[in-house]
């Protein structure tokens, strides 16, 4: 696996090392090992999540907040999305910074987000199914959110923001300087 860390301190694009052959291919997704010593930290994943959604679906942007702060290792199993974590660590010489990066069934590749992240998704392929370990378990009142079209982050969602499906929650989200502290 290769890891490529982002100019977000601690968030990380994961290449795996694929092996085709006539029959298909082999990759392994997850190594803890590996993964620890990729990223220099340990992170223990207790619960795996997986989603699927239609195009113009867009989830986010989430986190949680405090002892309830998680971490996510995201993948897409098919399709293609456009991913973005959002630096909301208060300290961070990074904070309101994003990054985004695409992730398809094609390019296999993973995004390790750290706690301290907000994160979402915009689906842009006719389906896609999203799978993400997390090292918490998810807290409902620790729930935090930051508005998708915030200004202050000025995020490029790649998409005509009228063909957006947008939960009603997330179309309610605070915006970045009004959201909840992760600390």
């Amino acid at each position: 696996m290769n890891f490529i860390e982002t100019k977000l301190k601690g968030c990380f694009i994961i290449e795996p090392k694929i092996i085709n052959d006539e029959r298909g291919y082999f990759m392994e997704s997850f190594n803890e090992k590996t993964f620890q010593r990729g990223i220099g930290q340990e992170v223990h994943f207790v619960q795996d999540n997986q989603s699927f959604s239609s195009k113009g679906v867009l989830r986010g942007l989430h986190y949680q907040t405090g002892e309830n702060a998680q971490a996510k290792l995201v993948r897409v199993i098919q399709g293609e999305v456009l991913d973005i974590a959002v630096d909301v660590r208060p300290n961070s010489e990074t904070f309101g910074q994003h990054e985004s990066i695409i992730l398809s069934s094609e390019n296999k590749t993973q995004f390790f987000i750290p706690r301290g992240f907000a994160h979402g998704f915009l689906v842009l392929s006719e389906t896609a199914t999203f799978f993400y370990k997390c090292d918490n378990f998810y807290n409902k009142e620790s729930e935090g959110g930051i508005i998708f079209n915030d200004k202050t982050i000025d995020i490029n969602w790649q998409f005509d923001v009228e063909k957006l499906i947008i939960s009603e929650k997330d179309q309610f989200l605070p915006t970045l300087e009004n959201s909840k502290k992760v600390w």
